[in-house]
This record gives structure tokens, C-alpha cells and sequence, in this order.
């Protein structure tokens, strides 16, 4: 039984990918220390100024929804 070998080009990276710029192990040390890296879409981090704000934000909403999901909805009465 003959395998093909592995017939892709050794570059196959496509042209408009463009790592130039890239920073190798940027977010290694953040990572090895279990922080969890987000992106946010630029209309999102309009609205930010820093982390901070961010993680304030968030917060209070977390704590928005748990005391929503303590308020128990009212049961429709039947006849």
C-alpha cells in the first residue's frame, strides 16, 4: 500500500495574511496566569476607555443578572 505523501506546498500560508506586525508570545505570561484575553469589536471599545472600565461594567451586570434570577416570575393564576 503506497501513501501518498503529503503533496501540500510547503508555504501554504495564504498571501493576505500578513503576520508582519505580530508579536510572538504576547499574551503568554496573561495566559500561563489563567486571565482570559477578549477582543472587543471597535464599536464595543469605543465605549471602554481601559480593562478597568470594562471589568466594572461587567460586574455590575453579573450582578444585575443574579439578582434577576433570584426574582422568581409570578406563576399566570389558573382557574
Amino acid at each position: 500500500m503506497n501513501r501518498k505523501a503529503n503533496t501540500r506546498p510547503a508555504d501554504d500560508m495564504r498571501p493576505e495574511y500578513d503576520f508582519s506586525g505580530g508579536v510572538r508570545g504576547k499574551f503568554y505570561k496573561e495566559y500561563m496566569k489563567g486571565t482570559n484575553v477578549v477582543l472587543l469589536d471597535p464599536d464595543a471599545a469605543e465605549v471602554f476607555p481601559d480593562s478597568q472600565a470594562v471589568n466594572e461594567a461587567l460586574r455590575g451586570l453579573a450582578q444585575l443578572a443574579k439578582r434577576q434570577a433570584k426574582i422568581k416570575p409570578k406563576k399566570p393564576k389558573t382557574a
